[in-house]
């Protein structure tokens, strides 16, 4: 079916492209041309009827029982899958079906997530990715329409580094400026001159993002992935992914299993909301995008309980961290301020006007908070950022918190980078998850990179092969030294 829609769509995109030749020399049509395109816009028309029929599912038409692609977990990632999806392949291509457990996102990480956008990484596959993310939001209007807009600020960041770290802040710079990427390296003089409300005399360098840095609104960016997926076809249902179902595959022959005991997946039992009874769907292809539960998701694929390749377990934790809110009148930094990354891991920026700023800072490994619920901590803030914020802006040492948030991420506790791509036991598995907090921003290219790989079968833009699940088997960790 799956090979089926995509080529159907290949021939109907051929018949499009004839059709808008027609149409450009339509003041000087004669009547035979004119019949001509008629005849081929209804038959267009027709075939569209007919391909939407059968390989779209519709939301009218409630639970599907089949969809070439199920995607679990609707937030940004998968949003951005399930859109590139479609925009690939229009209406006429295959059929999507996102699985969200929870439609109104109140503890999605994308929801909670401070919207920052950097190419200031280490990894080349993160600055490119970041970069094309820059890219996505300046195309928004022309994608989603002139409404769209996820209020956008250009003011760059500032990563700080110590005596000890600016070496690493000066390969990484050259780095990313090879990628296509604007900074400016800093020094301590530069810093205090362009800063002047920075004590930045433990400071040995800072790295300034120029262009394509800054920061966005999560919500509106997943608002809109999710809204241009489901206007080219893509259905979303309410549920929960709770297992799999396997069946033996003997044709099939994998590495460290015996002969005949291949075991393949190709079906979803899902839970609906008031129903007692689950339901199944089949698929070409299920993706984990899940977020902080796609560990959980794996294993009900046996991925991490099982033998051989099976035994490697999906990396993933959930985490949990806080925003703060305060409020500075007297000397605050001023209103280009850049998200300021100090090298102690506390961060900083503007929110908004009015002297409101937003800080926070990952606590250690044996600090982690419970993440059983979203509860904020205020003691944190007192005990442990402000001592760090007050003394880089003196300015902020007579501050009051005036708000919190927390929120949870999804940990890859292997390289703290995602995964993305097929299982390699599974060829109809995929996985898209493990961002440690840098999924708003990469979501753009990990759904295009997903989108290349299913209907393309490599990565066309973006290799990310360095990403993919094997990593894990032959424990070659793609380390990135600017973790947040």
């Amino acid at each position: 079916m799956f090979k089926r829609a995509v080529s159907v769509c290949s021939e109907l995109k051929a018949t499009r492209s004839f059709h808008k030749a027609l149409q450009l020399n339509q003041e000087f049509e004669n009547p035979i041309s004119r019949t001509l395109r008629i005849l081929t816009d209804d038959i267009r028309n027709k075939k569209k009827e007919i391909l939407r029929d059968e390989y779209t599912p519709s939301l009218s038409r409630g639970f599907p029982r089949q969809a070439d692609v199920v995607i679990i977990g609707g937030g940004a990632i998968g949003s951005s899958i399930a859109y590139w999806l479609k925009e690939k392949t229009s209406l006429e291509g295959i059929s999507v079906v996102v699985l969200e457990k929870d439609p109104t996102y109140k503890s999605c990480s994308t929801a909670l997530s401070v919207g920052g956008l950097r190419q200031q990484f280490s990894l080349p596959e993160n600055i490119q990715m970041s970069l094309y993310g820059a890219e996505f939001l300046r195309t928004l209007k022309k994608r989603f329409g002139p409404t769209a807009d996820v209020n956008f600020h250009p003011h760059g960041y500032l990563l700080l580094a110590s005596q000890n770290g600016a070496s690493q802040l000066v390969d990484n710079s050259k780095i990313q400026k090879e990628l296509g990427a604007v900074n400016i390296l800093l020094s301590k003089e530069n810093l205090k001159e362009r800063f002047p409300y920075l004590d930045v005399s433990d400071v040995e360098l800072g790295c300034l993002g120029l262009e394509k840095e800054g920061w966005f609104d999560p919500w509106s960016l997943l608002s809109l992935l999710k809204k241009g997926a489901t206007q080219l076809g893509a259905q979303y249902i309410h549920g929960e992914a709770v297992d799999f179902t396997f069946h033996e595959q003997t044709d099939i022959i994998v590495e460290g299993v015996e002969t005949g005991n291949y075991q393949a997946t190709n079906e979803l039992v899902v839970k609906l909301p008031n129903e007692d009874e689950c339901r199944t769907l089949e698929f070409s292809i299920c993706i984990i995008a899940a977020g902080c539960e796609s560990r959980e998701i794996a294993q009900q694929a046996k991925i991490g309980v099982g033998e051989g390749m099976l035994s490697v377990p999906l990396p993933i934790e959930r985490r949990k961290r806080y925003v703060y809110s305060f409020n500075c009148q007297q000397n605050a930094p001023s209103i280009n301020t850049p998200m300021v990354i100090d090298y102690s891991g506390m961060y900083f920026r503007r929110d908004g006007l009015g002297g409101s700023f937003i800080a926070g800072m990952s606590p250690e490994l044996d600090d982690e908070p419970p993440t059983n619920n979203l509860d904020v901590d205020f003691s944190y803030f007192d005990d442990k950022i402000w001592p760090v914020l007050s003394k880089r802006v003196p300015a902020f040492e007579a501050i009051k918190v005036t708000n919190g948030w927390s929120g949870f991420y999804e940990y890859n506790t292997y390289d703290m980078n995602g995964i993305i791509g097929p299982h390699p036991y599974y060829s109809s598995i995929y996985i898209a998850s493990g961002f440690s907090g840098h999924g708003i921003q990469q979501a753009p290219a990990v759904g295009r990179a997903i989108a290349e790989l299913i209907l393309d079968g490599r990565f066309m833009t973006i290799d990310l092969t360095r990403l993919g699940f094997d990593r894990l088997i032959v424990d070659q960790p793609a380390l990135e030294s600017e973790i947040i």
